[in-house]
Parts: structure tokens; sequence; C-alpha cells
């Protein structure tokens, strides 16, 4: 029996119960049995990436992805040739990026993952060079990213501590040194998180190595001009469908030694990506392709614009505020949008942009985060219709404040 959760809400078969009974589970300020309940002074949470502005899309397409699974499917490690990848989701993969015109991966090797944030330490390992026993004179692998860069760089590298490799900061303190001081693994993000821009490496020389994290590059989230053809490249299936809580991503290596290193790591660590998780990635990325992506990221692109539209509408009136400017650029499918709203506080006395939000009951991400100034600040346009409702609400009435000296915000 479906429940009905008054649109503000959702019922999981895993979800809380009341009485033995499936209960909703309310989208963010709303509250009581069906979640028809809003809270007035609530704040609007802008912080996080939760990719659920695509959930209605996958709504009208239930039947065709859901995914029944008896107890006794796939109970072993790997796959039938001992491997930890299922073939023919390979298959779709490749098929998805010649449909999309986003990668080219042919001659590549892949890998698959929990999500791209696996992934992007096994990128690192890979690079590394491994550290000789009793060599004094090594010096470990400097790991850098342009700044604002996302910040589980820095933190999965600091975290695992290794000989190999040590988190280095942002990438302009070493573009002129690169060529003197040994090996770099640089980050580049394209678009880049939090702000969209489509970006290139910065150091160059022989002992330099690029990780490209592409989590974003995709039609509804910026335009594609040509087809990525890296050495080392990331993807996740969290910013392509919505699908984040099923953790999968993939890389395609065309390095074979580097290759080997990674799925070495990826074996050790976690025997591969789940076998369920894969399973799911296969029949939602099924339907994609067989669509021939353009449902998906119609639905997509026209849900970001609209958000965008609004919130640049209202951003225009304020002098307090700025958005990041995105170039216009040719794609084959869509216009110039992106999943963060990189918002800039202009007023000289508020150079804590994330309090200045925080005091109009929005809640952003800071601009320390991403090792850029305080501020910015980050805003998140990739949550439920209510949650950009109510994120839109709070700026307008930041805004009209301008206009009123006096008005103190709440």
């Amino acid at each position: 029996m479906m429940i009905r959760c008054s649109g503000h809400g959702r019922a999981y078969l895993d979800g809380l119960s009341m009485r033995g009974e499936v209960a909703c589970i309310c989208n963010s300020c709303y509250g009581g049995q069906d979640c028809s309940v809003f809270t007035p002074n609530c704040a609007a949470d802008a912080d996080d990436g939760n990719p659920l502005f695509l959930e209605p899309y996958w709504m009208n397409h239930a039947a065709t992805t859901a995914v029944v699974v008896s107890g006794w499917n796939r109970m072993g490690y790997a796959y039938e040739d001992d491997s930890n990848i299922s073939k023919e989701l390979e298959k779709i993969i490749r098929q998805l990026h010649a449909v999309v015109g986003n990668a080219n991966t042919s001659g590549k090797y892949i890998l698959f993952g929990a999500g791209s944030t696996q992934l992007l330490n096994a990128a690192i390992i890979g690079l590394s060079p491994p550290h000789p026993d009793r060599d004094h004179s090594f010096s470990p692998a400097s790991v850098v990213a342009s700044a604002p860069f996302y910040q589980v760089y820095k933190q999965q590298t600091d975290i695992y501590n290794s000989l190999n490799f040590k988190w280095q900061g942002d990438t302009s303190t070493w573009k002129n040194k690169s060529d003197q001081v040994g090996n770099f693994i640089e980050f580049v993000t394209s678009p880049n998180n939090p702000d969209g821009q489509l970006k290139e490496p910065i150091l160059k020389g022989p002992y330099v190595k690029t990780i490209y994290d592409y989590a974003y590059y995709w039609p509804h989230f910026t335009a594609i001009p040509t087809p990525a053809d890296s050495d080392l490249m990331i993807f996740a299936m969290s910013k392509l469908t919505g699908h984040a809580g099923s953790r999968f991503g993939w890389a395609f290596v065309k390095d074979e030694a580097v290759y080997k290193r990674m799925s070495s790591y990826l074996s050790i660590n976690s025997i591969g990506a789940s076998q369920d998780a894969q399973l799911r990635a296969f029949v939602v990325l099924r339907m994609v392709v067989k669509d021939k992506a353009k449902g998906l990221f119609e639905f997509g692109y026209k849900t970001m614009r609209e958000r965008w539209e609004m919130l640049n509408k209202t951003l225009s009136k304020s002098k307090r505020f700025s958005l990041q400017k995105l170039e216009p650029r040719y794609c084959s499918f869509f216009k110039e949008v992106t999943a963060y709203a990189w918002l800039k506080c202009e007023r000289e006395e508020d150079h804590d942009c994330y309090a200045v939000l925080r005091a109009a009951r929005i809640i952003s991400r800071k601009g320390s985060v991403f090792s850029a100034e305080d501020r910015y600040a980050r805003l998140s346009l990739i949550k439920n219709q209510d949650d950009f409702d109510l994120l839109l609400d709070r700026i307008d009435e930041l805004v009209s404040q301008e206009e009123q000296p006096g008005l103190k915000t709440i």
C-alpha cells in the first residue's frame, strides 16, 4: 500500500516505524505523521550535495528501474571470471560515455569503486612512487589542488598519512617550482566543486601526474565542449543519476602499471565494489542508455536551469551578494548551469559570509572548507524542491532587507 506523505516526505521499506507500520520520513522543516506541518522559522539547509533534485524523474520510471534481488543472488566475492567487475555493466558505461560524448574510453582500463571517494585515494596510490626501504633521500609525492577545491582531497590524503605521498596545499604555491621539487600529483576537478568552472592542470613537467575528477562532467551540470581524453578520469553515479546512496563510481586508466596498483589497493581495501551496487547501477544506467540519455538530462537540465534563473533573478537585485560568472560554451546537449552557487559577500564588513547567511536562517558551507576566503560560501542547488524553495525564500528575504537598513535579520 502506498503511504502518502503530503508531498513533503517519503516512506521507505526500511524507514522508521510507528506501531509496527512504515512511517513517513519528512523533508527538512516539515513534520507531523504525514509531513504536512511546516516549521516557519526553520533554517534553509543548503550545505550538503545530496542530489535529490533527480528523485521525481526516477519516481516516474519506478517500474522500469526497480531492482528485486533474491536472497541467493550473487552471494560470492567475485563474478564467474574471478574479477570484481560486471562485464555487462562495463559495456553499459562505455556506451553511456559514447552517447553523451563526455569521455573517450577507448584503450583505457576500467575500475569500479565505492563512489568516486574510494577511487580518489586509489588514484593517489596508483600514481605515487613506491617508498624504497632504508632510503632516507626519498621524497613523497606532493598532492595538490587549486583553491577552491573539494575538501576530501586534503582530508583523505592527510588521514592515510602515507610515506609515499603528502598533502602540499594549493597548486599555485608550487606553480614555478614543480620542475625542481620532485613528484607531484595534481587534482583537477572539472567542472569544479564549488564554483562550477571547467579546469585544466596548472603544473607541467615530466614528474607531474594528474587525476581528473569528472564527477560533474555531465550535461545537466555543465557544457560538454569536447570528450575528455585524459590518462586517469574518475566519474560517479551519484551526480550522474542522483543515486548517491548506492556508492558506485568508476575510473578509466590508460597506464597499465597505474591500473594494476589501483586495482590492488581496491582489492585489499574492500574486495572491489559491491555486486549489489553494480546491479543497481546496471539497471539504472541501462535505462539511461536505452533512452539515448535524453530523458534524464532533459529533466535534470530543465530543473537546474529553472533554479539558476530564479536565484539569479533574486540576487541581481543585490549589491551585497554576487554569484560566480559562468562562461557560455558550446555543448551538443545544453547551455551552462552548475550544481552550486558560489556566493560572495561583497561588503567589507561581511568577512564571514557563512555567518551572514546563518543569521538569515540559511545554512551554507564556509569558503575556508574549500581553502578559499570565508568571504565566500557554497549553496547547494541540487537538493529536493522543498529545500530549494525555502532557500530561495530566505535569499529573497535577505536581499529585500538591503532596501530596509533598519530591519534586523532574525
